[in-house]
């Protein structure tokens, strides 16, 4: 596969999404604002499909033990955010480019506290452009770092 597709393939697992296809974008080369927009997009599309499996599978398979502990996780990450700010709040959950705060766990969130679809899908977006741009600019300013003290 070539590493492009590897990028965007990063950006759909839940859990690594855009805070680590970024970096990969930008260690393979790739220019950074191709990189931003690919993987950005990518992290925004796919919630299309997650709200639809969240709606119909969910519902299905919500009791099982794993999927309970998983629930029950977001449900503590989320609320600080989410009940106490509302839509900015998932948002800025959404945008804190750590492991279980992304547009995955935003989405369930939503799900969980009862968002419309697009209002939840606004906020994930919002939340997501933001965190690409802080993991684009903490990527860029680690590789000027690398390559300067290569120079030494």
């Amino acid at each position: 596969m070539n590493a492009f597709l590897e990028m965007l393939a990063l950006t759909l697992v839940p859990w690594i999404e855009l805070r680590g296809s970024i970096p990969y974008g930008i260690t393979q080369g790739f220019d950074p604002l191709l990189v931003f927009v690919s993987c950005v997009a990518t992290n925004i599309l796919i919630m299309i499909p997650t709200f639809a499996f969240l709606d119909h599978i969910f519902p299905l398979i919500k009791h099982w033990k794993i999927v309970d502990i998983l629930v029950k996780r977001t449900q503590k990450k989320s609320e600080k955010y989410v009940e106490k700010w509302g839509f900015l709040g998932l948002a800025i959950m959404v945008a804190i480019p750590l492991p279980f705060t992304g547009a995955y766990t935003g989405a369930l969130a939503a799900k969980l506290f009862g968002y419309k679809k697009r209002q939840a899908l606004s906020a994930i977006s919002v939340g997501v452009i933001v965190a690409g741009i802080l993991v684009l600019t903490i990527s860029l300013f680690f590789k000027e770092l690398i390559q300067y003290l290569r120079i030494f």
